[in-house]
């Protein structure tokens, strides 16, 4: 930085190097640990604070923003209790490899290490999750910790930083230089490794495309799908991650998931070559590393990924390409195809075999309430391709990824670790970056439960998501496991809810019951229409615990 630099407090240090990072929005819960930042965001109104009710629901959406920017997403929460109950957030991004830097509040340094009022050991807590924690304990190297969270956040796999602030450190005054702005950094594939691959493809003749990871732009899912049309490609999504691959498009075989496509998983162990682009082949993808067996799976592997530490690590490849995926997809694009493939009748089958599972079954005879089967096929028809739709987990999100349509890439905030209560943050979070965009978010009654206190975020923000809550009256994807292992002893899972929809006009919101599938329609376009946030609690059977099974057969 040239010319004369004036003194400076530490929170207004950091809250210039956020500026100079391109930070426009953090999302926080005030914590008197960081009162020196919050004064020194008074004056860049052009950072938006948006203040959460929770800091578990904080973490969320800034993990969610970072997902849809691709720029590491921001939160700060105070020292203690609020960076634990912030930590699920952290965890998040480390399982759904997104960029994340979370501010944690600290106790003065003279009182480090003697248990003091919410004093932790960040680096001890944070450590096997983010990938940096570190404490600033001089003003001066503010710029340059700042600096490498950016970089450490965004490179190689994206994932979490956790910085701790000591509260002294963001009020002494010094005179520093600021650094300049983070540069992304990412790998590309070598020419050797172009030929690599075109040789892995002539020798297949049941090859299998799996996408994955984080990080995709429009032009990578544009060239990812000119490589797939081009060598008349199956391609399946890698578990939450459906919205890389347009759902809608002949080469598309479905999605590895829980629940998965029992024609997708023989598909997968039949395979004779596996291309996977982004992933990290992980549990369930893989079904618990059955469907491909570390560390060698009996089908020949090609793994594309921009983290050289995650290229086998699990699996050896017989073809490993260090890539970014926008790198990397623009080199699959410029593979020459072959005039014709010999595995078109593979490829066809499998895309039948996708289409006959995501087919709405029949409601069963005994079905009573609100079939999620049909409020699926109704969102597929009138919401536009660039919505966005952001879940939690539980049995409800099955109905979701099965029968639900993505379009286009980053319109799917669903968290790959399995959090509840994840959906209507990121929901918010989303309708903040995207306010022209349509945003439903789905919540089981257990995970809207986590928290139902962000209604008055949605509001104080004015962002008008719509929330659909699937009440089924239990802990669904638990019940179903237990009923399975102890039929008939019901224990700890069912859940005595609120009247959401009252629940949801106490703070202002739209608020509206749907008991049948025929009022589904017309409640959405209500709940759309409301010009404000809107709650549909839509009463399910509890019977029907997945789209093919009834508690009774279990």
């Amino acid at each position: 930085m040239s010319g004369p630099v004036s003194p400076r407090s530490g929170g207004r240090i950091l809250v210039d190097a956020l500026r100079l990072h391109g930070t426009d929005r953090v999302f926080c819960v005030p914590g008197e640990s960081y009162l020196d930042v919050l004064d020194a965001l008074y004056d860049y109104p052009e950072i938006e604070t948006v203040v959460c009710k929770h800091e578990g629901a904080a973490a969320d959406m800034a993990e969610a923003d970072g997902k849809l920017t691709g720029r590491p997403g921001i939160c700060f929460v105070t020292r203690g209790p609020g960076a634990t109950h912030a930590s699920v957030g952290v965890h998040i991004a480390q399982q759904d490899s997104t960029p994340m830097i979370l501010f944690v509040g600290q106790v003065a340094r003279e009182h480090r290490g003697r248990e003091a009022f919410q004093e932790v050991d960040y680096p001890a807590v944070f450590g096997t999750m983010a990938k940096w924690v570190a404490e600033i304990s001089d003003p001066a190297r503010i710029p340059e910790y700042l600096a490498r969270a950016f970089q450490c956040a965004t490179s190689g796999r994206p994932g979490p930083v956790v910085l701790s602030l000591p509260e002294d450190v963001l009020s002494e005054i010094c005179t520093v230089a600021d650094t300049g702005p983070w540069q992304p950094v990412a790998g590309a594939a070598t020419p050797a490794d172009v030929e690599a691959l075109a040789a892995e493809l002539s020798k297949a003749s049941r090859p299998l495309v799996i996408a994955g990871g984080a990080n995709w732009s429009q032009q990578a899912c544009a060239d990812f799908a000119a490589f797939i049309d081009a060598w008349n490609l199956p391609v399946a999504c890698a578990f939450r991650r459906q919205d890389l691959f347009d759902n809608r498009r002949p080469h598309y075989a479905g999605h590895l998931s829980l629940g998965v496509n029992p024609n997708l998983a023989k598909r997968v162990e039949q395979a004779d070559l596996i291309v996977a682009v982004g992933t990290r082949l992980g549990d369930i993808a893989t079904n618990g590393y059955t469907l491909l067996t570390p560390p060698r799976s009996a089908q020949r592997l090609v793994h594309l990924h921009a983290d050289p530490a995650e290229l086998g690590r699990v699996y050896q490849a017989d073809l490993a390409i260090q890539t970014a995926v926008n790198a990397g997809a623009a080199m699959l694009k410029s593979l020459p195809a072959p005039a014709s493939v010999p595995w078109a009748g593979w490829t066809a089958d499998a895309r039948r075999d996708h289409l006959a599972f995501s087919k709405v079954p029949a409601t069963h005879a005994e079905h009573r309430g609100v079939d999620m089967g049909s409020v699926m096929a109704h969102l597929n028809q009138v919401l536009p391709d660039n919505a966005i739709l952001a879940n939690g987990a539980g049995n409800y999100t099955v109905w979701v990824h099965r029968f639900y349509e993505y379009r286009r890439s980053r319109t799917e905030l669903a968290p790959t670790c399995g959090v509840m209560g994840y959906g209507l943050p990121a929901a918010l979070a989303a309708k903040m970056r995207y306010p022209d965009r349509t945003v439903v978010c789905f919540s089981g009654d257990g995970c809207f439960l986590m928290y139902p206190q962000e209604i008055a975020t949605a509001i104080q923000y004015q962002a008008p998501v719509v929330i659909i809550v699937v009440n089924n009256g239990m802990y669904g994807t638990i019940r179903m496991h237990q009923e399975k292992r102890f039929p008939g002893r019901v224990s700890a899972t069912d859940i005595q809810g609120p009247d959401f929809a009252a629940l949801a006009q106490s703070f202002g919101a739209y608020g509206e019951r749907v008991e049948t599938s025929e009022a589904f329609p017309a409640a959405f376009a209500r709940a759309q229409a409301a010009g404000r946030p809107a709650l549909l609690e839509l009463r399910t059977d509890p019977a029907q615990i997945t789209p093919q099974m009834r508690i009774e057969a279990t």
